[in-house]
């Protein structure tokens, strides 16, 4: 997938006004994402993107753990949007990361994190302790 779709595809599924509003959350997203995945995961998942994604994940950074609530606030604090916001965009962007990457390499991302990311990628459904309610 090449950069523009990815980004108008963001743009339309997470409601979006402009690609420039989408490609600013998509970055905050990536990059957060980037935090919480091994170094060997992260160089894996940028093989399978357009270069002007890549460089989420390819800065040297150790990795973090931290539970998917701290995930959202992230994103809301660098994309600049309300925690709600925050989570419904970030949903939008790991839908589109979905359809951009080999379904291997999406089960290798979600190996390496909690079960409760399976949220995040559309994978659990929301439940009463969920973040994003």
């Amino acid at each position: 997938m090449r950069y523009q779709e990815f980004i108008e595809q963001v743009k339309k599924l997470g409601g979006f006004e402009s690609l420039d509003e989408a490609a600013k959350v998509t970055e905050a997203t990536l990059e957060t994402l980037s935090e919480r995945l091994s170094r060997k995961e992260r160089e894996d998942l940028a093989a399978q993107l357009p270069k002007e994604l890549k460089e989420y994940f390819l800065k040297g950074r150790d990795t973090e753990r931290f539970l998917l609530e701290d995930f959202y606030s992230r994103v809301s604090a660098r994309a600049a949007v309300r925690y709600h916001r925050a989570v419904e965009q970030a949903q939008a962007v790991m839908q589109v990361l979905r359809e951009a990457v080999s379904p291997g390499e999406l089960e290798d991302i979600l190996s390496e994190l909690p079960d409760e990311y399976g949220e995040l990628f559309g994978r659990k459904p929301k439940g009463p302790m969920s973040p994003s309610i």
